[in-house]
């Protein structure tokens, strides 16, 4: 036997550890705590994103086009805003003819002003994911301001009703 025999075990030889920095299970890899398929999935983006899942609403930038013609497609309704909470990003409106308060996002709305309790708006009605049940209101515009209530712009500037 020569100096230079490979180690055995039973009749199997050994493998020498890995030592190269580059190796997904070397011990001076930072990767090496992470599984090698380990997959990382898209969310949307939030100041506290390790503390949230992704949301299931779809807002105006990931709905699908089809959903968005199918929406722009159908008719206008009449409602009047329930409530609506800038810093959350959302908002019911309870339509004109009765019937469940109806989710509106932050995404979704057009004009100048936020809108505040008491403000008529039309809107059109895009169904949500994943059962298709419900709705959302999509393409939100302000027809009439509260009177007597403060509106705040997009900006920041408030305007005395």
């Amino acid at each position: 036997m020569s100096s230079q025999a490979t180690p055995t075990q039973g009749s199997r030889p050994l493998t020498p550890p890995l030592t190269s920095a580059g190796s997904p299970r070397s011990p001076l890899s930072p990767k090496s705590l992470h599984p090698p398929g380990c997959r990382h999935r898209e969310r949307s983006p939030s100041p506290i994103r390790g503390f949230l899942i992704p949301s299931p609403l779809p807002t105006r930038r990931n709905r699908t086009c089809s959903a968005t013609a199918r929406a722009s497609e159908g008719p206008v309704f009449a409602g009047v805003c329930k409530c609506f909470s800038r810093s959350k990003g959302h908002g019911f409106i309870t339509p004109s003819d009765g019937g469940k308060d109806i989710f509106v996002h932050i995404s979704d709305i057009e004009g100048e002003y936020v809108p505040v309790e008491g403000d008529e708006v039309s809107y059109k009605v895009c169904s949500i994911p994943p059962k298709f049940e419900k709705v959302q209101a999509v393409e939100v515009t302000i027809t009439h301001l509260n009177p007597g209530s403060k509106h705040e712009t997009w900006s920041g500037h408030i305007v005395s009703g």
